[in-house]
């Protein structure tokens, strides 16, 4: 529709399981599905620090900011 992806950098707090050792993968998985570049896709991993739902282990959040440029 006359747009790329600009960069993306995404989120996710989670108590368990410890996620950043499978982050690369995730990114390698992820870009190709997307169809960008390795360097344009960021995944961060966080705790809230046992608060909410997200720490008592009930559910997880994932926020995710997209820059997009026109073509």
């Amino acid at each position: 529709a006359g747009y790329e992806v600009g960069n993306i950098d995404s989120t996710i707090s989670l108590q368990k399981p410890k996620i950043n050792p499978h982050i690369p993968a995730m990114v390698t998985v992820l870009s190709e599905v997307m169809g960008i570049d390795e360097g344009q896709l960021s995944i961060k991993a966080t705790t809230t620090e046992k608060l909410g739902y997200v720490g008592t282990e009930d559910g997880i959040n994932a926020h995710a900011v997209v820059l997009i440029n026109k073509v």
